[in-house]
């Protein structure tokens, strides 16, 4: 796809935002630090942006480059996991950063493949807020020392953690349950127990050496958005 279409797409998505009043263009402009007339000049098409500013663009709207390429153009460049024919599914193990902004894992991003039950996966439940039609559902990653710990004894670190990023909802898994989730931040991923209120994300640890953390959401945006998925099953190596 050239680059071209690409800001094309690009702005349809931005205009979309802004027609739905989740977004202005001075908004856009004070999130990028660009001047308003430089996104403006950009949203009427007359003029392009740079690599760096789409970066900036794509950044600030929690976007990725994928996000502007049509699903069906993706999965043909995409790396696809092999069927599986046995009672099995694949599922790619990958570094947080990527699980937490790609919706798609391509083979220069998957550290090893991880096989799951598929009845378990077929009977885990969705709760999405937004549109994950594009995201790979199943994903993995491994807790590291900081995150291991702040969940602890939920989680250790080293410890595998499925994601389905299928469930981006602050609805409860279970009645009574809290659901511990992949949070975005900082370009990475989080692990913490998540409430909202007073338009902030809560980030609660399991482990109460480790401090709670608070998030704002920015304009237009919905805790949907931060979180990356449930955290589904913990593999410990003992």
């Amino acid at each position: 796809m050239k680059f071209r279409m690409l800001q094309e797409n690009l702005r349809n998505i931005l205009w979309e935002r802004i027609d739905r009043g989740e977004l202005t263009g001075l908004r856009l402009a004070g999130q990028t630090g660009f001047k308003q007339a430089h996104i403006s000049n950009f949203l009427n098409r007359k003029r392009g942006l740079s690599l760096e500013g789409m970066d900036k663009v794509l950044n600030v709207q929690h976007l990725s480059v994928l996000d502007l390429i049509d699903p069906a153009e993706v999965n043909k460049r995409a790396w696809i996991l092999p069927p599986s024919e046995d009672e099995f599914d694949n599922v790619v193990v990958t570094d947080s950063h990527i699980a937490a902004l790609e919706p798609l894992i391509m083979s220069m991003h998957v550290k090893e493949i991880l096989k799951f039950k598929k009845i378990f996966l077929k009977r885990l439940k969705e709760e999405v807020d937004g549109d994950r039609r594009a995201w790979e559902r199943f994903v993995i990653i491994k807790a590291d020392a900081q995150e291991g710990m702040s969940m602890y004894p939920r989680t250790m670190p080293g410890a595998t953690l499925l994601l389905d990023r299928h469930y981006n909802s602050l609805a409860p898994y279970r009645k009574g349950e809290s659901n511990m989730y992949a949070v975005r931040r900082d370009g990475t991923c989080t692990i913490k127990y998540v409430e909202a209120a007073d338009r902030h994300l809560i980030l609660r640890p399991h482990n109460p050496a480790y401090p709670i953390e608070v998030t704002a959401l920015e304009n237009g945006q919905r805790p949907g958005h931060y979180i990356v998925g449930r955290v589904c099953h913990v593999g410990i190596e003992t």
